[in-house]
């Protein structure tokens, strides 16, 4: 033994970049064809790996679209939750309820942007009847309810809450106005620009839950 220690760290940055071929081929196949008639082997085929390689990665289809959201969502696949990630503390560090409603509305057209194609696809494929969308639409929406409990917690606690307004009501306003389905109904149905989307929201949380 020559006392040196194995260092695998470009091993673990191989392995990294080839996840991370495999979601983006995901993503562009999954916005071009849908997600229904998109297999794992087709990803493969598509990301220049093994379909052995992505079967080993993510397990199910249900965990490759789960992720391929994520990373889609959050812009990148750094290990940083979302409420750590610099937007979201711009919120908590505003100090007004509209200032903090209007930097929110702005996460949330940024994260429409990021998302939209993808989403739009694979909430056309939930009402399929496919068992693995069902269980995607369910999770992002328990996560989606996390996150804004925790927004309307907060200004609960900063006391940005119009009086007789419950922070479950003010939650559930909230849960429903940055839905995915509202964004797609607007910005894909609808035409509306992304700015219009925006400024929309930041009015319509503004009103509904402030004085």
């Amino acid at each position: 033994m020559n006392g040196r220690t194995y260092d695998n760290t470009r091993r673990a940055e191989q392995a990294r970049l080839t996840r991370r071929r495999i979601l983006d081929a995901a993503r562009e196949l999954i916005v071009a064809r849908g997600p229904t008639s998109v297999t794992m082997r087709e990803v493969a085929v598509h990301a220049a790996v093994s379909a052995e390689t992505v079967q080993k990665t993510f397990r199910t289809k249900a965990a490759l679209l789960k992720e391929t959201y994520d990373v889609t969502l959050a812009g990148d696949d750094e290990p940083v939750p979302m409420v750590d990630r610099p937007e979201i503390q711009a919120i908590l560090a505003a100090t007004t309820p509209r200032e903090k409603l209007a930097r929110y509305a702005t996460v949330a057209r940024v994260l429409g942007d990021r998302t939209g194609p993808l989403v739009s696809k694979l909430l056309a494929g939930s009402r399929s009847g496919d068992p693995d969308l069902a269980d995607f639409r369910e999770t992002v929406n328990r996560e989606r309810l996390i996150g804004v409990t925790g927004i309307v917690g907060h200004l609960a606690d900063t006391g940005g809450l119009r009086a007789g307004l419950s922070p479950e009501q003010a939650r559930d306003i909230v849960w429903a106005l940055i839905s995915p389905e509202l964004y797609d109904l607007l910005i894909t149905d609808r035409g509306w620009t992304p700015d219009q989307y925006e400024q929309w929201l930041a009015r319509t949380l503004t009103d509904a839950l402030t004085e």
